[in-house]
């Protein structure tokens, strides 16, 4: 009989906690779909105003529901360079403070309320046509799963009050002195480790609470140290990262232990300035459906998470630029620049799609301008008599550079594709593979154009004053073309092409004219063979930069 109910228990407590955890994914990827474009502008915000970085790291946490997804961007944006350690600092000081928001939606006295919203939202989300309908019903599929989750592990900790070994070992948990307050935050430590998710172990502290299996001031040690078991997650996303991310990671774990550390020693003050704060008796049982369980405790290890998260952020605040000077001594830099990647890309980033898809979009952007450069570099080479070998061996390093890039950029998108991201996200993706190629496709256009005119110069010839001074005309309309649809892509202006159509049909209107030119020149046998060979060589191939262009112009507009 009484393998049976271990059984029983082990299963509830398995089944509950995959639900639960299951639960915490949809309602991440839910808030993240339907407030990809608000997460977007909100990272922008985390300057190295370690408040306004504060307020960030909260709000993003909020949405995600996670403090591990936050941290571990965090590593990659710093990793990538793309936010200074000082920003990402203040922004994982805030990822702590968002996560308590885990517990408090726990408070909301609606557990048995958890599987009617979650059949409800699946309708929602099985049979509505518009995204963002589905996407509003995956985020309350997801609050449903969390709250049956938590109901089931709640039934299956009330069945270890019918074993009493089980009772026995959990009764070996006191936070009644310091010895046993430590204990029970490594034990909380240990737990959120194994799991990788402080908001799973949360829930299990509750479950447990709530039947009177452990008391409230074990529950809140074992709180205390879920907040150092989820560091590991921003540790492991460290490794192999440059030094300053491993910073970011170690500021995490330093954070959260030098927090724990203080509020344990004065843990007896602080457990009743929280029950005074919560305003409940945590010691007080009610019957509910023929059990007895203690339904206070929930609030107050609500309480318990969030004011040591605040009171923390509070007191850290004002010496975070001298922790900062303090992990540079203790993980110093390396005596060469860490830069393993042209692009400011990371694969940690691929766990929140809407911010991961900003950051590809940034480094297309940059490839957009190299492009600019090399058709204003080749301008000059063209109409020197005596071409610039520096500034020529720059045009051919840049093109192998934007080689580098798309391949970069498509191994990124392409990774994120095979996540489970939301509709918006995976068509921007694809715009973005196919921007990226056609951008590289126009660098080498470019180089082409650079290798015709060194040709023409070593067997000895050039072109014609009236071919150069169209050329340089034709390099002026191809650079203004190609500038309006670097911004439109920039300002994403779907209207680009009301703009860029009449550059694009004046530059093909000028490609004619040229060609017909030159066939009545032809004619007339004024021009070399190998001249006129380069020349129509030369126009086909801003002949197909204008194309590529316009390609561009044609995805931003969604055609």
């Amino acid at each position: 009989m009484e393998l049976a109910t271990l059984v029983k228990m082990a299963c509830e407590i398995i089944g509950g906690l995959g639900i639960f955890l299951l639960g915490m994914k949809y309602m991440s990827d839910g808030m993240q779909a339907v407030a990809g474009s608000s997460l977007r502008r909100m990272i922008g915000l985390a300057t190295n105003n370690r408040f306004l970085a504060t307020i960030v790291g909260t709000v993003v946490t909020v949405v995600v529901q996670s403090s591990s997804v936050t941290t571990v961007m965090v590593v990659g944006f710093v990793n990538s360079g793309v936010m200074e350690l000082a920003q990402g600092v203040g922004v994982i000081m805030g990822a702590n403070i968002g996560t308590t928001i885990t517990g408090w939606i726990l408070v909301l006295k609606i557990g048995k309320y958890g599987l009617p919203i979650l059949g409800a939202a699946a309708f929602i989300y099985l049979f509505s046509k518009g995204d963002r309908w589905r996407y509003w019903a995956m985020a309350f599929m997801g609050v449903g799963m969390v709250f049956f989750g938590l109901e089931i592990m709640k039934d299956a900790c009330a069945i270890i009050k019918e074993l009493p070994e089980f009772e026995a070992w959990f009764q070996r948990f006191h936070a009644d002195s310091y010895v046993g307050v430590l204990g029970c935050a490594i034990a909380g430590c240990l737990l959120t480790m194994v799991v990788q998710s402080s908001s799973a172990t949360l829930g299990i502290t509750i479950s447990l609470a709530f039947q009177g299996v452990i008391s409230y001031e074990t529950a809140a040690a074992l709180v205390l140290g879920e907040n150092i078991g989820t560091t590991i997650t921003a540790l492991l996303a460290s490794i192999g990262a440059t030094t300053n991310a491993r910073r970011a990671a170690y500021f995490h774990v330093l954070f959260n232990i030098i927090g724990v550390f203080w509020i344990t020693l004065i843990f007896g003050w602080y457990i009743e300035g929280i029950q005074w704060l919560v305003d409940g008796d945590v010691s007080k049982a009610e019957v509910q459906n023929g059990v007895e369980v203690f339904p206070h405790t929930t609030a107050a290890i609500a309480a318990t998470h969030s004011v040591f998260n605040v009171i923390n952020t509070l007191l850290f605040l004002p010496f975070a630029p001298t922790l900062v000077r303090l992990l540079s001594r203790i993980v110093p830099s390396k005596s060469f620049k860490e830069k393993p990647h042209l692009t400011d890309l990371d694969i940690r980033m691929v766990e929140t799609p809407s911010l991961a898809i900003e950051q590809s979009r940034k480094e297309i952007v940059k490839m957009g301008d190299g492009c600019a450069k090399m058709l204003g570099w080749l301008g000059e080479l063209c109409q020197q008599d005596e071409p610039d070998k520096k500034l020529a061996d720059s045009l051919k390093r840049r093109e192998q550079i934007l080689d580098s890039m798309q391949d970069e950029i498509a191994h990124f998108v392409t990774n994120l594709l095979s996540g489970n991201v939301p509709h918006a996200v995976a068509e921007e993706a694809r715009e973005q593979l196919r921007i990226a190629d056609e951008y590289e496709s126009v660098s080498d256009y470019l180089v082409n154009l650079d290798n015709f005119d060194r040709k023409l110069r070593r067997d000895g010839h050039r072109f014609t004053a009236q071919q150069l001074a169209s050329l340089a005309e034709l390099n002026r309309h191809i650079a203004e073309y190609l500038a309006a649809v670097n911004e439109a892509f920039l300002q994403n202006n779907a209207n680009v092409l009301a703009k860029t159509t009449p550059l694009a049909k004046r530059i093909r209107t000028e490609l004619k004219m040229l060609r017909r030119r030159h066939l009545e020149e032809l004619s007339d046998g004024a021009i070399a063979p190998p001249v006129s060979i380069a020349w129509l060589a030369t126009l086909n191939a801003y002949a197909r930069v204008r194309d590529h262009s316009q390609n561009i112009a044609e995805s931003i507009s969604g055609e």
